[in-house]
């Protein structure tokens, strides 16, 4: 696989995956998780979709993205409140990399969702 290159856009809520882009052109999309910024209960990073592209399926993207939030997470100090399946899923294969959270956190996501459908 080629090397991937992660891109934090906060402002948009998305974390990017690129590939090549070796000269400095950044590369191609290959991926991204769509995510918001929770701040009640407490602060948290929430995915709730996980896209790649169909020609760079089944070489790790979605992994990577997934590790890289939860990497994101923990260097900002906060935690991580999956609402995506995707993240879910990697989450509970890759505990020791993804601090499970309360579940009253996991609800308020959802509520925020509820209240702010354009969070989904």
């Amino acid at each position: 696989m080629s090397d991937i290159e992660m891109h934090d856009d906060r402002d948009a809520g998305l974390l990017i995956a690129r590939t090549g882009g070796a000269d400095g052109s950044g590369g191609d999309i290959a991926g991204y998780i769509q995510y918001f910024v929770l701040e009640e209960p407490q602060r948290a990073l929430v995915p709730v979709h996980t896209i790649v592209e169909p020609a760079q399926e089944g070489k790790g993207i979605g992994g990577s993205l997934a590790r890289e939030l939860y990497a994101i997470a923990a260097r900002e100090a906060i935690v991580v409140a999956p609402l995506c399946p995707f993240v879910v899923e990697w989450a509970a294969r890759h505990p020791g990399e993804a601090p499970a959270v309360p579940d009253t956190l996991v609800e308020a996501a959802k509520a925020a969702v509820a209240d702010h459908p354009e969070l989904y």
